[in-house]
Formats: C-alpha cells, sequence, structure tokens
C-alpha cells in the first residue's frame, strides 16, 4: 500500500510514524525551569522577585566574606588596611580575629602541651613527637570510628568494641588522671549486670533491675576512689590531668553534645517503656520525671547544676561543674526523648504486639526484636531533632561561666585589640554549628531512606 493510501480506515493509521525528539522547551534545565518557574503568570512574578531578592542578599554577602582582611592583629589595623584597600566603602568582613583566635574558639584553655604543663604552655622538649591538641584531636577521631558501625551497617564489626569502650576512653583521655578510674567505672556496668543475672531467677525482674541500678552507684559513690587510689599507689599509670576550668570553646560543645545525646537515648527509650509499664511505681515515677523536665526550661536546670545543688551535697563534696552540667543535658534530653519515642510505640498497630505473643516472645525480646525497632523507625524525625536542639542548647552554658565558644567570643569581643567586633565572630560559630547540625540532618534523611520498606 502507498504512502498516499496510508489511512485504509478513517482515523485508524495501520503505519508507524517516524520518532521524533521533544521540543527543547520541554525537556533538559529549559523544560525543568518553565515547568517549575515560569509555568504561569504569577509564578513567573514569583521567580523574578525572588531572584531579585537573591541577588539583594548576595551582592552584600559576597563582598562581605571575600573583599575581607584575614592579616591583622587588631580590628584598628584590619580597618585601616580596608581603607587602605577599598576607600571608605563599607561592607567588609575583618576575619583577622578568626586567624588570630581560632585555636581559643575551638579548644578554649585547653592546654596544647598538658604532658609538659607550664605556666605558658609551651611546645613540648625536642625529640617528642607529641603535636598540639594531641588528646582533644584523637579524642575526635577516635569518637568517629566508634560512630561508624553504630551509624553504617557497611562499617567493620570489630569496630564496635571502641564503641564500647569510647565512653570511657573520652573522659580519661581529655581529663587525663590514672587509668584504674574508667576501668572501674566500666567494671560497675558489669556488676550491675551480674546483679540483674544472678537475682531476676530468684527474685524476679522487678527487684533485679533494682539491684542492678543501685549496686552500681553505689560502687561509683563509695568504692571507685579508694579503690583507684589504692591501686594508683601501688602501678601508678596515667596521663597528665587536666582542669574541667581549662575546657572551653567548640570542644566543650561537642563533648557536652556528644555525652547528652549518646545517654539521653537509651534513657528516654527506658522511661518511655516505663511510661506504658503496667508497674505503677515505675509507670508513675516516669510520667513525674517526665513531666517535671519537660515543664521546666533547661537555663533553670543549669543554674541548679551550678550553684543550688552544692546546697544538698555533703561539705567539701568536689562535684564537677561540667559533669553536673552533662547530667542535667542528658536528663533534660532523656525526658525530650521518651515522648518522641512513646510517639512512635503509640503509632504501631496493634497486631505487632499480638504478633509477638503468637510467637512466644517475653517481653523483652518482643521489644527488641519487633516493637522497639519498628517504634524507633517512625520516631526517627523526632529523634534527630531532639539531637539537634541539645546540641544547640550546649550555648545556655555560657550563662552559668562555662567558657564555651559564645562565652569565648564575649571575651574577645571584651579586649582591647578586637573591642567593636561582632558579625565575623557569630559568623565563624555558626559556621561550626551548621556543619554538625547539617550533618546529622542528612543522615537522618540518608536512614530513612534506607529503612524504607512501604510503598511511597
Amino acid at each position: 500500500m502507498g504512502d498516499t493510501h496510508a489511512e485504509t480506515v478513517t482515523f485508524v493509521r495501520d503505519t508507524m510514524l517516524p520518532q521524533q525528539e521533544p521540543p527543547l522547551t520541554t525537556v533538559g534545565p529549559i523544560g525543568w525551569m518553565r515547568a517549575n518557574l515560569f509555568s504561569g503568570v504569577l509564578n513567573t512574578i514569583l521567580t523574578l522577585v525572588s531572584l531579585a531578592f537573591i541577588y539583594y542578599v548576595l551582592s552584600g554577602i559576597l563582598p562581605w566574606v571575600f573583599q575581607s582582611v584575614w592579616n591583622a592583629n587588631s580590628l584598628t589595623e584590619c580597618r585601616e588596611i580596608m581603607t587602605a584597600t577599598w576607600g571608605d566603602t563599607h561592607g567588609h568582613a575583618c576575619w583577622g580575629v578568626i586567624k588570630d583566635r581560632w585555636l581559643q574558639l575551638l579548644y578554649g584553655f585547653y592546654p596544647p602541651y598538658p604532658a609538659y604543663p607550664d605556666a605558658n604552655f609551651s611546645a613540648p622538649p625536642d625529640g617528642h613527637w607529641w603535636p598540639a591538641y594531641f588528646r582533644p584531636n584523637l579524642t575526635l577521631i577516635l569518637l568517629i570510628l566508634a560512630l561508624l558501625p553504630v551509624l553504617f551497617s557497611g562499617a567493620p564489626r570489630k569496630l564496635l568494641y571502641l564503641s564500647a569502650a569510647y565512653p570511657f576512653i573520652l573522659p580519661w583521655l581529655l581529663w587525663g588522671g590514672a587509668i584504674w578510674v574508667p576501668l572501674l567505672v566500666a567494671a560497675g556496668f558489669g556488676i550491675g549486670y551480674l546483679a540483674f543475672v544472678l537475682i531476676s531467677p530468684r527474685l524476679g525482674a522487678l527487684s533485679a533491675l533494682i539491684a542492678a541500678v543501685v549496686l552500681p552507684l553505689l560502687w561509683w559513690l563509695f568504692a571507685v576512689g579508694p579503690v583507684s587510689g589504692a591501686l594508683s599507689s601501688v602501678l601508678d599509670i596515667g596521663i597528665a590531668p587536666v582542669q574541667s576550668r581549662d575546657f572551653g570553646g567548640y570542644m566543650l560543645a561537642i563533648v557536652l553534645g556528644v555525652v547528652a545525646i549518646g545517654c539521653s537515648l537509651p534513657l528516654g527509650v527506658l522511661m518511655a517503656l516505663g511510661r506504658q509499664s503496667d508497674l505503677m511505681i515505675v509507670k508513675y515515677l516516669c510520667i513525674g520525671f517526665i513531666e517535671f523536665i519537660r515543664g521546666v526550661p533547661l537555663i533553670t536546670l543549669l543554674f541548679v547544676a551550678s550553684l543550688l545543688l552544692n546546697y544538698f551535697l555533703p561539705p567539701g563534696t568536689n562535684f564537677d561543674l561540667i559533669l553536673r552540667v552533662m547530667i542535667m543535658m542528658t536528663l533534660f534530653a532523656a525526658a525530650y526523648m521518651a515522648e518522641v519515642v512513646r510517639g512512635g510505640l503509640a503509632a504501631l498497630p496493634k497486631g505487632q504486639y499480638e504478633g509477638a505473643d503468637s510467637l512466644g516472645l517475653n517481653y523483652w525480646q518482643a521489644q527488641r526484636l519487633i516493637i522497639m525497632p519498628q517504634a524507633l523507625k517512625i520516631s526517627i524525625p523526632g529523634i534527630v531533632s531532639t539531637f539537634i536542639g541539645i546540641f544547640k542548647d550546649t550555648t545556655l552554658v555560657s550563662i552559668i561561666g562555662l567558657f564555651d565558644v559564645i562565652g569565648l567570643a564575649s571575651a574577645i569581643r571584651a579586649d582591647t585589640a578586637w573591642n567593636g567586633i561582632y558579625w565575623e565572630l557569630f559568623a565563624f560559630i555558626g559556621a561550626l554549628f551548621f556543619v554538625v547540625c547539617f550533618t546529622m540532618s542528612r543522615y537522618s534523611m540518608y536512614l530513612e531512606r534506607k529503612l524504607q520498606t512501604g510503598h511511597r
């Protein structure tokens, strides 16, 4: 049949038309912009207004960031260089303060070489390989390695031993002292586990749980100090101690954030389970604690930790301020974490609990294998939001006298050399917090995609 008679039946074609390229206005960048930015009159107007606003903002920010002064020892010198370079124009940053004080902003007053303390924290003698800030840097590297097997399933499983040991390595590396103290603190957890295993078959789970909590507390409060002193007198192994008053800067925010985040999640899970428990005492203790903590601002708890707590302790008790702040921040985050996890538990259908019962699982087996994994998966956005919030709340410790990065910024601005500097310090601090918070946010999205099992 010829081309002139391609259509033999009305409205029916019996030959195929050749393929053609799609119009350029519907594919590629042009097609995307036409569909998303210029799809209508209103959308086009909003796009143009947004572009004008972005241009206005960037035209002020980019010169301020890039047309700036890095080599200056004071704000006055910065301004002299600006005037000589760009005239009387405004909008130029003085990053010389960051170059001059970045180590202080990161590490506070922590000695660069704590193994060789002197008045000026000078470099170690020749022949020693320890670089500056070796201990906090090593602590950060070990933190990353310890988190790898926890956050990523493809990481080497042997690193889990480091993950288990890291909570005891961190304080020893940063504060120093005898090696026996972290070892004896770790032994307290072993005592609690043995107490639970031995008492549970004889007196029941509740009595075993109480013993597993009380015995380690008694060990830590009354036995660790004398036993570590006795062991140190026999075999003194340790590193140079560093006082808590030397802690500060971004390092302090990292330490407080890591401890609060790492401890609040398991405590929050336990309190969420306790709030739903059939044991009346456990249930109402958890409810009372959660509601009290959630009803009090964090800054009030920090004031309690720094000032009022001393009135309730025996005279002469030396309770480290940073440790008190860690405890208060952990308890505060745990109360919010408990409600987040409880929301995940409430979102599970009743059939999941019935399915666990039908398999013959006991309470803890059902929670570990069926209930809690699904509840934590549902709660991922809320959990990470709580993590980010508590990490940013570490800046509140500047109010109670700890020189975190905000407190150091105020101290630097009070220096006569940098009196009047403002935006550069807080832009640098904001960038530091953004790196950590954005990383947690992106990991949360990665974890949600990885655990997605339903249909979109």
